[in-house]
């Protein structure tokens, strides 16, 4: 009979599995080892397919658009910003709206929640822009971009903030009033706190959604960056090149909310 122990698989392949957090410093080398594998096996992925394509690249043709390019991000970044901000306004309105006794607004929070959820984007896009905004002389095209980027947004947003204030626990609340805590000390101390470290993810996810949403503008001639890049491919046919700048536009964007977020979740975290 053999004396040896055999080891278990995870022992034998150290280095592809973590011990403790991921964040530990034993855990470092291995971070950069295993990310430095992933991103290999993209490139080698990305470069057979393009090896078949049988295709000359053109990179000098973004260059040559490249101010098409600049004002085409700049101006998703500016209707993000402030349709992030209105969404957020919207969300948190309709998240309380939601816990009112006035049944009128409770249920105005819940037809809006259902009604927007349930229909697609590019449905209410066409929606507001050849109904709602005729009736209103809305004629500001970004202007409207926003709105309906924000009203779209903000019932995701009023979910997760609604999931968020009734993830805690009533015995939190009620120990916070019989010790005195006024409601504003309540919300201040307890549970704005907790629900800004829960809701974090999700609301970093759906903020990213909102980003690349903005491009379903480009059908109203909202001149974005996915508007822009299509009329420069209209001009330049180097489909691969712009489309592969869009992603990398889009990515750029999208990335940093990540990185807030997880800066924010951990300014808010408290030992349960």
């Amino acid at each position: 009979m053999d004396s040896k122990e055999k080891k278990p698989l995870s022992k034998n392949f150290n280095i592809f599995w973590a011990e403790k957090g991921l964040e530990s410093d034993s855990n470092r080398i291995k971070r950069f080892v295993n990310i430095a594998l992933v991103a290999l096996i993209l490139a080698a992925v990305l470069a057979y397919s393009f090896s078949k394509l049988n295709y000359s690249m053109r990179p000098e043709t973004i260059y040559e658009y490249r101010y098409k390019f600049y004002t085409g991000f700049v101006m998703t970044v500016v209707i993000s910003f402030f349709s992030l901000i209105l969404s957020l306004g919207i969300g948190t309105f309709f998240a309380f709206a939601r816990k009112s006794k006035f049944l009128p607004l409770h249920y105005l929070s819940k037809f809006y929640v259902e009604i927007i959820r349930g229909t697609p984007l590019l449905v209410q896009i066409y929606v507001f822009f050849y109904i709602v905004a005729t009736a209103f002389s809305l004629e500001n095209r970004y202007v409207l971009g926003i709105l309906i980027l924000s009203i779209f947004s903000g019932a995701y947003v009023t979910e997760i903030i609604r999931a968020g204030v009734e993830s805690i626990e009533k015995s939190q609340i009620e120990t916070a009033r019989s010790l005195g805590f006024t409601p504003y000390q309540r919300y201040k101390f307890i549970i704005i706190p907790q629900v800004v470290r829960r809701i974090m993810p999700p609301l970093a996810g759906q903020f990213a959604s909102l980003v690349k949403d903005s491009s379903l503008l480009s059908v109203i001639a909202v001149s974005e960056f996915t508007k822009n890049v299509q009329e420069v491919d209209s001009i330049n046919f180097a489909s691969i090149e712009n489309y592969m700048a869009l992603a990398i536009g889009y990515i750029i964007l999208t990335f940093p909310i990540s990185i807030i977020s997880k800066k924010l979740e951990r300014k808010f975290y408290y030992e349960s």
